[in-house]
């Protein structure tokens, strides 16, 4: 089989290892006579690969023993409504940073159940630009303040993060979760959807801080309350067994790789690669964004016309390079270089991108 070069947003490229050594243990997992996913969950052997996925999230970003590893079905989209339900109680109000799309739907779904101030609203700038980290003040009564660490459309990503005091930050780590090291004791809550660096799709893993976990209302449906997942962890009803499975067997191959500063290191290899290649053709390629909040994850550009965007991914798709294509929303073209994307991928791409520009510029 040969392998192509997957520059999709989600889901994305995995580890080849990992997938090969999936492949290997999927009809008969470890000597069982049958497959991981067709054991009970209460099993001894799942429970095992169960425990050790939430083990690992903690050792990678060096939780400290107040916080509580979910992992809960719905993918980041569930976690736009559980986030308010559980912690938007009260009477409260919170506040959000307003910075694209991602940012846009979890902001919706958040004043259905309850009122949300926009303390940034990046719209006048197209969401190309994240404010300065130091200027984000939370409004003193707010439960919590609400970022999109990294908006894998716009392609815009937090470098630094705001300090709000007191007030929990929760964060929507979906596109960028364990690609660098993040102060953890700033964030009351972090939700990320598996399907971008750490696994397939079907998974949100939520990490949360016991005293906001021990806030939560009780009076919750039951799969909807936070306090509920962490007492049975995360096991209340059938977890998304193999997605679980996967991220196990990704996030040991990024702890033996070195981690987080490893992955950073990788993530700022990759993405100067590409905006260096756009800012040295720049009568040809450009990116929107604001040099100062590029996303490492996702790099945007824009070609001289929508004929050559199109000829550009038709002709990379010939190369044996998938998913340039920008998000229909706002078209252009996007390369999407999470941590599982090899550096080839990338060097790859910047070669034939300045072939394209050079052949038609």
């Amino acid at each position: 089989m040969k392998r192509i070069f997957n520059f999709s947003a989600g889901p994305c490229t995995l580890p080849l290892s990992a997938l090969e050594q999936a492949r290997d243990e999927m009809v008969d997992y470890h000597g069982q006579g049958m497959s991981l996913i067709e054991m009970s969950h209460r099993s001894k052997t799942y429970d095992q690969v169960h425990h050790e996925a939430m083990a690992l999230v903690k050792e990678l970003l060096g939780l400290p023993n107040n916080y509580s590893v979910l992992l809960l079905g719905g993918g980041a989209t569930l976690q736009f409504t559980m986030v308010p339900m559980n912690l938007l109680h009260s009477g409260k109000s919170c506040d959000f940073t307003f910075t694209g799309a991602w940012a846009k739907k979890a902001l919706a779904d958040t004043k259905k159940i309850g009122k949300a101030n926009v303390i940034y609203d990046g719209t006048d700038n197209s969401f190309t630009a994240l404010p300065d980290p130091a200027s984000v003040k939370a409004s003193s009564d707010a439960a919590y303040l609400h970022l999109t660490s990294n908006e894998t459309i716009g392609g815009v990503q937090w470098q630094n993060w705001p300090d709000v005091g007191n007030v929990p930050l929760v964060a929507d780590m979906s596109s960028d979760f364990l690609s660098r090291q993040i102060p953890v004791e700033r964030f009351g809550l972090i939700y990320a959807g598996a399907q971008k660096n750490v696994g397939p799709a079907g998974l949100a893993v939520v990490i949360i801080r016991d005293d906001i976990l021990e806030a939560c209302p009780t009076d919750l449906t039951n799969y909807l309350g936070y306090a509920n997942h962490a007492k049975a962890d995360s096991m209340m009803n059938t977890p998304p067994v193999f997605t679980i499975y996967m991220m196990k067997l990704v996030l040991e191959r990024l702890r033996d790789a070195g981690g987080l500063d490893a992955a950073a290191q990788l993530a700022k290899k990759r993405s100067d690669l590409l905006y260096d290649m756009i800012e040295s053709n720049g009568s040809f390629y450009r990116c929107p964004v604001d040099s100062a909040c590029r996303s490492k994850m996702n790099v945007v550009f824009r070609l001289p016309t929508e004929d050559l965007e199109k000829q550009f991914i038709a002709e990379a798709g010939a190369k044996d390079m998938s998913g340039l294509k920008g998000h229909r929303s706002v078209g252009g073209c996007r390369a999407s270089i999470y941590n599982a994307m090899p550096v080839e991928g990338t060097e790859t791409l910047a070669r034939f991108m300045a072939d394209f520009a050079k052949k038609n510029g």
